[in-house]
């Protein structure tokens, strides 16, 4: 992740605090791709990561007035979505992959009472495109999805969102140590996977 995008990133979050619903217009453009990417690399699902990134913005509008700035405003939307993700593929796991829940939530502003709907960009075509563009990227993902979670959360996010171990640690609330293992870890089980 990029270092400028914290003083903007603050910039927007504080205009948004101060009554700018376009700042937060400005902030689900700037990071409904990447969010997609990871949603996408952890469920291998363009629906559900859709879905995932839509709930992510969503539950970010909804409790950005209490965000303490801990971390940078991305490694906090990155963590929301990453926890969705989970919580998705958990539930896919448990009840059948394929079925859909549709969600809305109210808003907790002024406006309460009032559904609000968030317009993510339309991200299908360009990472898919970017993913599967082939028959090698199609065999890496499938080695991907076959990772236990844990590997295959740090893969993705070292690899596909291309971050550093320390985002990855703030996202992920493991140590970086943890983290470059994990890490390690995955490079070794792909390879042997892709060799055979």
């Amino acid at each position: 992740m990029e270092e400028t995008t914290g003083t903007d990133d603050s910039d927007l979050v504080r205009s948004f605090m101060g009554g700018s619903e376009s700042a937060f217009d400005e902030l689900v453009r700037k990071y409904s791709v990447k969010m997609y990417n990871v949603a996408y690399g952890l469920l291998g699902s363009r629906e559900d990561a859709e879905e995932v990134v839509q709930d992510g913005f969503v539950k970010a509008y909804n409790n950005l007035r209490t965000f303490r700035g801990d971390s940078s405003f991305s490694t906090w939307l990155y963590r929301i979505v990453v926890n969705l993700a989970r919580n998705k593929y958990h539930w896919n796991r448990r009840r059948g992959a394929g079925q859909n829940i549709s969600m809305s939530e109210n808003s907790t502003r002024e406006d309460a009472g009032k559904d609000k709907d968030l317009d993510v960009p339309d991200t299908s075509s360009a990472p898919e495109k970017a993913i599967e563009s082939s028959e090698e990227d199609e065999r890496i993902m499938n080695a991907i999805n076959a990772l236990p979670d844990a590997l295959k959360e740090v893969i993705v996010l070292r690899h596909i969102e291309d971050m550093s171990y320390e985002d990855i640690s703030g996202i992920t609330g493991e140590k970086i140590g943890t983290v470059k293992s994990r890490i390690s870890r995955a490079r070794e089980t792909l390879s042997e996977v892709l060799r055979k």
